[in-house]
């Protein structure tokens, strides 16, 4: 096949930016990342909602898919394109510029001829949540939920709630939910965004 692709493992599988859709041309599907991945970034964009990232230890190979780019898009447009929309960017003449000094650092990391493709793009941020477990991520989600993030859905609740709907399934998500349904007396993760928008 050859040519460029972009790996989604996160909220990109349903929101990619306008920039990617225009740029793909088709996609593969059913794929599983070739790393680790958990909810193990708090995002200052969400309101510190617990977000996807690659891991070291923990987490699983999860659910994802790939835009494949048209064939004139080089490999330096295509991580521009990524980049800006990992960090919301509008403007098109921002560039990805790797910075070691800082510590949110968007990486845009690549893999060598996968699933036929010279090469698959994937974006690589730190994790940041310690100690990872189920009440710290419940807690995160319900407080971002509450947050301005929450009335854009940008929230961790309706980050969780996109996650399930794309097959992804990582060893803590069963028990991060039930502690968001436990602290929300809610019977499912629908009823416990509306009930988190709702409570002070």
């Amino acid at each position: 096949m050859g040519g460029i692709g972009i790996l989604a493992y996160g909220s990109l599988i349903n929101d990619p930016s306008s920039e990617i859709e225009m740029a793909t041309v088709t996609r593969i599907e059913n794929v599983l990342t070739p790393f680790h991945v958990e909810f193990a970034r708090s995002s200052k964009s969400r309101n510190n909602a617990p977000t996807l990232v690659p891991v070291d230890s923990g987490g699983n190979h999860v659910s994802a898919i790939v835009f494949v780019l048209g064939e004139n898009i080089s490999i330096v447009e295509a991580s521009d394109i990524l980049w800006r929309r990992e960090k919301h960017e509008k403007d098109k003449t921002k560039c990805y510029f790797p910075d070691e000094t800082k510590k949110d650092q968007v990486w845009i990391k690549r893999l060598d001829r996968y699933l036929d493709l010279d090469v698959v793009l994937y974006t690589w941020i730190r994790a940041n949540i310690g100690p990872l477990t189920p009440k710290i991520l419940a807690k995160l989600a319900i407080d971002s939920a509450k947050a301005d993030a929450g009335s854009r859905h940008e929230d961790g609740i309706s980050y969780l709630i996109a996650a399930k709907k794309a097959g992804i399934v990582t060893p803590l998500m069963h028990d991060y939910e039930e502690e968001i349904l436990a602290e929300l007396k809610a019977c499912n993760l629908d009823e416990a965004y509306h009930l988190a928008r709702k409570s002070p």
